[in-house]
């Protein structure tokens, strides 16, 4: 267990990293956001590039190591992100871990 100061430092320490990707990102005028360790961005330019970019980013800390997708589909946190010809639709993501319960509605919990 971290203490409550652990996520904010871990924003601080992460705010820190991306500034150069997001300048880079911001430049061409694509969208770069953060969750967490979860990172969605959208690229335009060849996937070389977008690899060469993301394997060059994983070298700026010894403690950062990325592991990426690139598709014109994929999941971000709980929502499915798709490029329909240039136009971001979205759907629900349930992961295949996640069991289908459902709270009662009687319950107090949220």
């Amino acid at each position: 267990m971290g203490s409550s100061f652990t996520l904010t430092l871990a924003n601080i320490f992460m705010w820190k990293w991306q500034k150069e990707l997001v300048r880079r990102q911001g430049m061409t005028g694509e969208f770069y956001g953060r969750y967490i360790d979860d990172i969605f961005m959208t690229w335009n330019r060849s996937e070389n590039d977008l690899k060469k970019l993301l394997d060059d980013a994983s070298t700026w800390h010894p403690n950062i190591k990325l592991e990426y997708k690139v598709s014109k589909s994929l999941p971000f946190l709980d929502v499915v992100l798709t490029n329909n010809n240039g136009i971001l639709s979205t759907s629900v993501y349930h992961k295949p871990a996640a069991e289908p319960y459902v709270v009662p509605f009687i319950s107090d919990h949220p």
